[in-house]
């Protein structure tokens, strides 16, 4: 019995697989993004994904870039929202600190690094440095940007060590998110005047 598979265009075809790799990270970490087992999870031959996406490399590449555009998509949209007084600040933090831990941007990040893969990461950077500079109107440039830093370090810190380290603290898991919320509102800003 031979399986009849659907015929994808290749926008379909791209999309599907990087909904896959999405899932795949969030399950079971980067190492598991492989062009096998995401042509395993979609229907795919590994072929098919080799001409997608060219290598196992390009493939993280591109996931790198289908969650920052959607990530930093949300995040605009919550400062937009709570600069119109319709989101609460800590939304903003949430969403970043969400964007590295449960969304495994930051296992992401650390994999490419480790594995020698840093031009991976520009469009991670890239879609960082775009939304700070469109939301850089109420204030400098560099004032966000040296916020939007620091908030996505310790988002990033947080997701690689933060449940160790609090439980090692002796301090809630959620601690990071608070001093983070907190660092924001000592420096007389919302967390909308600072983005990831």
């Amino acid at each position: 019995m031979s399986i009849v598979r659907k015929r994808l265009s290749p926008e379909e075809s791209r999309a599907a697989a990087l909904v896959a790799a999405r899932a795949l990270l969030i399950e079971a970490g980067p190492q598991a993004v492989t062009l096998k087992a995401v042509a395993a999870r979609v229907g795919r031959t590994h072929a098919n994904l080799l001409h997608h996406f060219g290598s196992a490399a390009g493939l993280q590449k591109a996931l790198a870039q289908h969650l920052a555009e959607t990530v930093t998509l949300s995040i605009g949209e919550a400062v937009l929202r709570e600069r119109r007084g319709d989101a609460e600040p800590d939304e903003i933090v949430d969403l970043t600190f969400d964007a590295f831990d449960k969304e495994g941007a930051g296992a992401l990040a650390s994999w490419m690094i480790l594995s020698g893969s840093h031009e991976a990461l520009d469009p991670i950077l890239d879609a960082i440095r775009q939304l700070v500079e469109d939301l850089s109107v109420e204030h400098g440039h560099a004032f966000v940007a040296e916020r939007t830093l620091s908030l996505v370090l310790m988002a990033l810190g947080d997701a690689l060590l933060g449940a160790p380290m609090a439980r090692a603290l002796g301090l809630p898991r959620g601690k990071a998110r608070e001093l983070a919320l907190r660092q924001l509102a000592e420096t007389g800003l919302g967390a909308a005047d600072v983005v990831a």
